[in-house]
């Protein structure tokens, strides 16, 4: 089918001016299409945040890959505003550990996360307690650049940076369930301390952190219900 467009797509000027070429895209029928999405659905249901990770090594080219995948996420003007550390030093695992733990002992004891939060918490079982910062073989933050860098020293200003890079940020948990590794999004509030100890340029601002690896034998989750179909899509 041809769908009639009065204004196609890209203008005749812009292709003058920037490269485009022909879509690769292969059509499926649509027992075909709603057998892949079923199945996938069937893989993703079944990822869990995870808090109990082994000190299982895990080799760095399933983060590299993970990230990859994570980079083809779209962003604001195709800016890519995000930058992934890996932190694989048991020192590093642990300065980040006690700095964590010790903003999240506030947040939990001193009253900076109000009683209403923490109620619905509770049946997570959650509390300031983060060993598997220092546990996990790998932790990986994600930087939102707030602005990029030019050669030339000057200041390129992003677009749409939070949204961009959350959706990084789910692709990289979707690509590391998919080869079979775990994780949970882990965001200390607040985090400027992974600044400091990453050693990350003015530009960049922690968004969400990610300890990776595998579950400990015999690990429990809670158990939860994810809301059903009808409470999160309207079809007009």
């Amino acid at each position: 089918m041809r769908s009639r467009y009065e204004f196609p797509y890209p203008p005749a000027e812009t292709r003058e001016r920037y490269p485009f070429h022909r879509l690769e895209f292969e059509r499926r029928s649509n027992d075909a299409m709603a057998s892949r999405a079923v199945d996938f659905h069937a893989e993703m249901d079944a990822r869990r945040s995870v808090r109990m990770l082994s000190d299982e090594p895990v080799p760095v080219r399933l983060i590299e890959l993970a990230v990859t995948t994570a980079s083809t996420a779209p962003s604001g003007a195709h800016q890519q505003p995000w930058q992934f550390v890996a932190v694989g030093d048991p020192a590093v695992k642990a300065e980040i550990r006690r700095a964590a733990e010790e903003e999240e002992r506030i947040n939990y004891e001193e009253g900076r996360m109000p009683e209403r939060w923490q109620n619905e918490l509770a049946p997570l079982g959650t509390d300031w307690h983060k060993e598997f910062l220092a546990i996990a073989p790998w932790i990986v933050v994600l930087f939102e650049e707030r602005y990029g860098i030019r050669d030339d020293g000057s200041k390129r200003h992003h677009y749409y940076v939070k949204e961009s890079c959350g959706i990084a940020a789910g692709m990289f948990i979707t690509a590391l369930h998919h080869m079979g590794l775990a994780t949970l999004t882990h965001t200390p509030s607040p985090m400027a301390f992974l600044s400091r100890l990453l050693g990350r340029p003015e530009n960049e601002r922690p968004f969400v952190l990610f300890p990776v690896g595998f579950p400990v034998e015999d690990c429990e989750v809670p158990t939860l219900h994810r809301k059903p179909l009808g409470d999160v899509l309207t079809i007009l």
